[in-house]
C-alpha cells in the first residue's frame, strides 16, 4: 500500500498541475495513472473500516471526479439500489455525443474495481461505437465498503438490478447491452448469463470458470485471503463449503446468448479441460479462444501483436451486437499461436 500511494501521489501531483495549466488530455492520463495506484493501494487491506484502507478509497473517488473533470467524454457515477438501502456503485463511460448505441457491461475481477476498466485516455470502447459501464458487485471496490458481500447468487442479483438500470436510460439500445467479464469476473458473467437473459451477448476471459478447482485450493493463499474479505467470512471451514459451490458446471446450459470464451494455454486458474468443458456445455452460438504458452493475464501478449485481449474481445462483440448477428449454429475453436496470428 505505502509503494502504491506514493506512485499515486506522484501522478496526482502531476495531474493536478496540467489540469491548472489547461492541459486537459496530459491530466487525464495522469489521473489515469493516479486512479490505478490508488487502486492497487487500497487493494490488500483486507480489514472492514479500516481508516488508511477508507482513506485511499476516498483518494481514489477523489481521482475519478478530477478525471471526469478533464475527460473528452462524459463520464458518470451511477448508483442502482440494492439490498437493504444499499446501492452497486458503476461509472457509465459514455460516447461523447451521448448517441443511442450498444453498452458493454464490465464486471471485474477479484482484484480489480470498476475504476479499472477503460481507462479515460484511451478508451477502446469509444471507436468501435460502445457505452461501458464498470460496475462494483459484491465484495468489490464500494460493495466491499458498504459490506456487500460476495456470497450465493449477490453477484447476480446486483448484475440483474444494473441491466435493468440500463434498460431505463435513453443513451442505451436496450436489446444490445453485453456482458464482459474478466478473471472471477469471467466466472461471475456466466454465472449472470444463466440468471437473466436480457443481454445479447456475453464475452469470459482471462478465465476462472469454476473457482472451486484451482484458485482456492491450488494456487497463492493470497486468493482466498482475499475472497474470504470479499465474502464477509473469517471461517476457513465456512467459506471452503460456500466456495465448494462456486462452479459453472450446470448453469451453462441455461445462457441464451451468443457466448466468447478467451484463455491461456496454461491458466493455472483455469487447466484447459475447465475451458473445453465449458465450452461443450453451451448451448449457444459459441467460440473459445486459446492462447497458446499463455498464462492468466491476457496483457500485452504476442498472440495479439502485444496488445491486450480487451481490443479482440470488444470487436467479437461488435459482431455479436450488430446485424445479422452470429448464426445460432455457430461453434468455433481458434488457437491462438504465440507468433501473433490472432483470433480471426
Amino acid at each position: 500500500p505505502k509503494m502504491w500511494r506514493e506512485a499515486a501521489e506522484h501522478h496526482e501531483a502531476l495531474a493536478r498541475r496540467a489540469q491548472k495549466h489547461g492541459f486537459a488530455a496530459t491530466a487525464t492520463e495522469h489521473y489515469d495513472h493516479a486512479i490505478e495506484a490508488y487502486r492497487m493501494a487500497q487493494h490488500p487491506i483486507f480489514y472492514d473500516d479500516n481508516p488508511v484502507k477508507l482513506r485511499l478509497c476516498a483518494k481514489l473517488n477523489e481521482m475519478v471526479d478530477r478525471r471526469s473533470e478533464c475527460a473528452a467524454y462524459p463520464i458518470e457515477r451511477v448508483e442502482v439500489p440494492f439490498d437493504d438501502g444499499k446501492t452497486i456503485s458503476c461509472l457509465l463511460h459514455l460516447l461523447p455525443d451521448r448517441r443511442r448505441a450498444p453498452c458493454i457491461v464490465y464486471v471485474p475481477g477479484m482484484d480489480q474495481t470498476k475504476e479499472v476498466f477503460p481507462r479515460a485516455a484511451h478508451n477502446i470502447a469509444i471507436p468501435r461505437g460502445f457505452h461501458v459501464l464498470a460496475m462494483d458487485g459484491p465484495g468489490q471496490g464500494n460493495s466491499n465498503i458498504q459490506k456487500i458481500r460476495a456470497v450465493g447468487d449477490a453477484y447476480e442479483r446486483a448484475g440483474a438490478a444494473v441491466l435493468g438500470y440500463l434498460q431505463g436510460r435513453r443513451e442505451i439500445d436496450s436489446s444490445k447491452i453485453a456482458i464482459y467479464g474478466i478473471s472471477m469476473g469471467s466466472y461471475w458473467s456466466l454465472r449472470l448469463a444463466s440468471y437473466d437473459h436480457r443481454m445479447a451477448a456475453v464475452a469470459s476471459g482471462v478465465a476462472c470458470f469454476n473457482p472451486n478447482n484451482t484458485i482456492f485450493t491450488q494456487s497463492s493463499p493470497r486468493f482466498k485471503q482475499m475472497f474470504m474479505y470479499m465474502a464477509g467470512m473469517e471461517d476457513e471451514e465456512r467459506f471452503d463449503a460456500m466456495a465448494r459451490e462456486m462452479t459453472v458446471r450446470g448453469y451453462l446450459g441455461k445462457v441464451a446468448c451468443p457466448t466468447l470464451l478467451v484463455t491461456g494455454e496454461f491458466d493455472p486458474l483455469c487447466p484447459l479441460e475447465d475451458a473445453i468443458e465449458a465450452f461443450e456445455e453451451l448451448r449457444v452460438a459459441k467460440e473459445l479462444w486459446v492462447l497458446e504458452n499463455q498464462f492468466h493475464p491476457l496483457w500485452k501478449i504476442p498472440n495479439l501483436g502485444g496488445l491486450d485481449c480487451h481490443e479482440y474481445v470488444l470487436d467479437w462483440l461488435g459482431v455479436a451486437l450488430r446485424e445479422p448477428g452470429i448464426p445460432r449454429d455457430h461453434r468455433r475453436i481458434a488457437y491462438l499461436r504465440q507468433s501473433g496470428d490472432g483470433p480471426f
